[in-house]
């Protein structure tokens, strides 16, 4: 019989990322997979700023930035003629500490948390099956097998599928997956490419009916390639050689290239799916297990990793006694809404991507590519784009753990905005905890006893930058939560005020 506080079912990206924040907040956990050990393979290579923003807190994002590249422009390329080009690299100057997409690959993603996991003398069980489990009022109970064959049974407060498209969390829980089956077979490869352009950028190749993209990744001109075959391709996945993808990425782009060194490649069909919930009882799913859909945008690992985050600190505090349901019902009320967006926004950039209506196929290959470099060099465009696909732009205001009681441009739910103060704000906002921040004046006050473990405060000056930032005509008030998500904002400014809130979240 083992005990433990939290069970986490698979070790991708989802499952590693969150287990590295229940060592953050002090949870135990044991966490299974029936591979054995972190993937090999690239496939997810797309790390978005908020991904970032939440690794620098425990240590972990400039390791990552040194195992990647930043995506330093994009070239569209119609009929192999560049007809385009724009700058990406610092496209979000002013909005994050990174204002890029890290281009890394998934194995070395996987590694880097194993080893934290590893450096706080905690592991995976691999090549570990969940083969059942219940749950009651108290708890969940869960049998698993190890390589031996020998059942072990384990105790634990909650359960988090983190277990895949496929995940037997989900269907054991009996949540729906509904959504839709993308008509196109899509191919991903990692090889490298002997052509006529140069490795620092990434590559759109446009077509009639299609998108080729080549993503530029560490090493003399290795690249990941990702298209997809015509509508009424009927190649069975498993059967599809590699000479079959090389044909038709000749055919869709035609550029002159030489293909060698590929170091794996993939056919699969893509479903846009979401969960009807993200949670029964104590058992809760999370990544690909709640979502799944089109790799337009670079998505789909990031949010896996967002809904993580978005758990781990409400079972902390669950799991210490601090606060009851309620909070963890919180998860389904925010992420769920989430999901369904993403869906919509994934499945209508791939719908510009490959969709053969003649008007948005002129658009794509005679419009877009003479515009985008402009378009992305105005200040409008950047700030409403890159939030979107940074995911830094995921906000939270219509949850109930959203309180606002004044006009502020910055509402509760938002994500607290960069600025710098020192280096950046984010340096003082890295501990587990509530963040209370006073702008102006002399402070909120002393906070209650009972809450003065899991708040930390910080006062600051009301600069015109942050006056500008939160659209504030004077000294104001936040109550960070640990996701440094704004919880509250305030011009009352007082640590009862604070009390009262977090009393009513954690009730």
């Amino acid at each position: 019989m083992i005990d433990t506080d939290v069970i986490i079912v698979g070790a991708g990206p989802t499952g590693l990322a969150l287990a590295c924040q229940l060592i953050r907040y002090g949870v135990n956990f044991v966490i299974i997979d029936k591979k054995g050990s972190t993937t090999p393979f690239s496939r997810a290579i797309g790390v978005q700023a908020r991904t970032l923003e939440i690794y620098e807190q425990i240590g972990l994002a400039n390791k990552l930035i040194a195992l990647g590249k930043p995506a330093e422009k994009v070239r569209m390329i119609e009929g192999g003629v560049v007809r385009g080009e724009a700058i990406l690299k610092d496209i979000g100057t002013g909005l994050s500490a990174y204002p890029f997409m890290l281009i890394v690959e998934q194995g070395m993603h996987e590694a880097l948390l194993y080893e934290h996991i590893r450096s706080h003398g905690r592991d995976v069980d691999w090549q570990t099956e969940l083969t059942s489990f219940t749950q009651d009022i108290d708890g969940v109970t869960a049998i698993i097998q190890g390589a031996d064959g020998q059942p072990k049974t384990i105790k634990a407060k909650y359960l988090v599928g983190c277990d895949g498209a496929k995940s037997f969390v989900r269907h054991s829980l009996g949540l729906t997956f509904e959504g839709d089956t993308v008509d196109r077979m899509f191919y991903v490869a990692d090889v490298q490419i002997d052509w006529q352009f140069s490795h620092d950028a990434l590559q759109i190749c446009l077509a009639k009916h299609t998108i080729t993209a080549f993503f530029p990744m560490v090493g003399d001109n290795r690249y990941r390639i990702v298209g997809t075959f015509p509508e009424g391709y009927d190649g069975d996945e498993g059967d599809v050689l590699f000479q079959e993808i090389e044909r038709q990425i000749q055919a869709d782009t035609e550029i002159k290239l030489a293909i060698s060194n590929v170091n794996w490649f993939s056919v699969y069909k893509v479903h846009s799916r979401a969960v009807n919930k993200f949670s029964e009882g104590r058992c809760f799913v999370a990544g690909d297990a709640a979502h799944i859909h089109t790799p337009a945008g670079g998505q789909g690992m990031n949010t896996g990793i967002q809904d993580g985050y978005n758990l781990a600190w409400k079972l902390a505090l669950a799991c210490q006694g601090r606060s009851g349901s309620a909070l963890l019902e919180t998860y389904n009320e925010e992420r769920l809404p989430n999901a369904r967006r993403l869906l919509q926004t994934t499945d209508r950039l791939f719908d510009f991507g490959a969709s053969d209506d003649w008007l948005i196929s002129y658009i794509r290959t005679h419009i877009f590519p003479h515009v985008i470099g402009f378009a992305l060099g105005l200040d409008i465009v950047k700030n409403a784009l890159f939030p979107l696909v940074s995911q830094i732009g995921i906000s939270y205001r219509e949850s109930s753990l959203s309180d606002n009681d004044a006009d502020f441009a910055v509402q509760a739910g938002d994500r607290m905005p960069y600025f710098r103060v020192g280096p950046s704000i984010y340096d003082s906002l890295r501990a587990p905890k509530f963040h209370l921040m006073t702008f102006g004046g002399d402070g909120a006050g002393r906070l209650a006893d009972e809450f003065r473990d899991i708040v930390d405060t910080h006062t600051l000056p009301l600069t015109d930058d942050i006056l500008e930032h939160f659209g504030a005509e004077g000294p104001f008030m936040v109550l960070l939560r640990p996701d440094n998500y704004i919880g509250m904002i305030t011009s009352e400014i007082s640590a009862e005020a604070a009390a009262d809130y977090l009393r009513a979240i954690l009730e």
